[in-house]
């Protein structure tokens, strides 16, 4: 099991200064990966579907860009992989993605995985002018035009929203055929996309039933696309919601004691490739107690 933590970019930790240096100090506790999440705007109004009509915490309206705070990670530290989780692929033209992902790589010596997602939030679509609707089929022809310029120097793709005319797309991504590509998604339409193309998933902390219920979409898509499912990875996201005392049994996927929501990362985590990440911009403001939290997961996690 790997263990990798979020990059310090929301709230009181949205100063890329302050992001450097933590990204730099959670490289030397020795973790394995380092992950910026994507948050357009927080609306003063809860929007639909967000933890059952609360209000988003105020810290969501005060962030760096994703793309850039990658930036800032991938020049603070030398060894540990840097990610995304989840990134919003559909606000800007894939081609541009494109650009800015392949530079990250390089930025980067080839330490680049590509996460991403469709969000959930229809406030930041419209405010990018981008349709809420046909979402699903957006994201497969980004994955369209992504595979056609890491595949070769020489790009052409016609599709439904986007036309490129064969053109020269250089530099290649440092890391070949391409950098490793895992998307996010709950529902068994994004399973089977994963199954059928990417390289993993991007998941959460869950009960283990709804874990093991999905997993089988990805499974069996893969399986049908003739593809290896043992070679897809997963990554389980954590949101931790630490509590004095023990959290009941049925919670500590989401909260509990720092060992209890590892018990319940550790059981969720069945292959030496499943990777755990540990967010918590939402747990202190403290750029110190951050720190010390962060090692005391991973003492937790390695520890066992």
């Amino acid at each position: 099991m790997r263990t990798g933590f979020s990059v310090p970019q929301f709230g009181p930790f949205a100063d890329p200064h302050r992001s450097a240096a933590l990204c730099t100090a959670l490289e030397e506790l020795g973790c394995d990966s380092l992950w910026v999440a994507d948050r357009l705007l927080s609306p003063l109004v809860p929007p639909a579907g967000y933890a059952g009509g609360k209000p988003m915490p105020l810290r969501y309206g005060t962030h760096l860009d994703p793309l850039l705070a990658l930036g800032v990670a991938a020049a603070a530290t030398v060894r540990v992989r840097l990610g995304s989780s989840t990134l919003n692929a559909l606000w800007q033209p894939p081609l541009v993605l494109a650009r800015s992902l392949t530079t990250l790589d390089l930025i980067s010596r080839g330490r680049l995985d590509v996460g991403i997602g469709l969000g959930w939030m229809r406030e930041e679509y419209e405010a990018c002018g981008v349709p809420w609707r046909g979402r699903g089929a957006r994201l497969e022809e980004t994955l369209d035009v992504l595979e056609a310029v890491w595949r070769s120097g020489t790009v052409a793709h016609t599709g439904p929203l986007w036309t490129i005319a064969e053109s020269t797309v250089l530099p290649q991504p440092a890391q070949t055929p391409r950098p490793p590509l895992l998307l996010g998604g709950f529902t068994p339409f994004a399973l089977e996309r994963i199954g059928r193309r990417a390289d993993g998933w991007l998941a959460a902390s869950m009960p283990l039933p709804y874990l093991h219920g999905l997993w089988a979409v990805a499974v069996e898509a893969a399986e049908r696309a003739g593809r290896d499912p043992a070679l897809l990875r997963r990554v389980f996201r954590v949101n931790a919601e630490l509590t004095p005392a023990k959290a009941p049994d049925g919670e500590t996927h989401r909260r509990g004691t720092v060992r209890q929501i590892c018990d319940h990362l550790r059981l969720m985590c069945a292959a030496d490739t499943d990777e755990v990440l540990v967010d918590l911009q939402l747990t202190t403001d403290s750029p110190e107690e951050f720190l010390d939290l962060a090692a005391e997961f991973m003492a937790e996690l390695r520890g066992h």
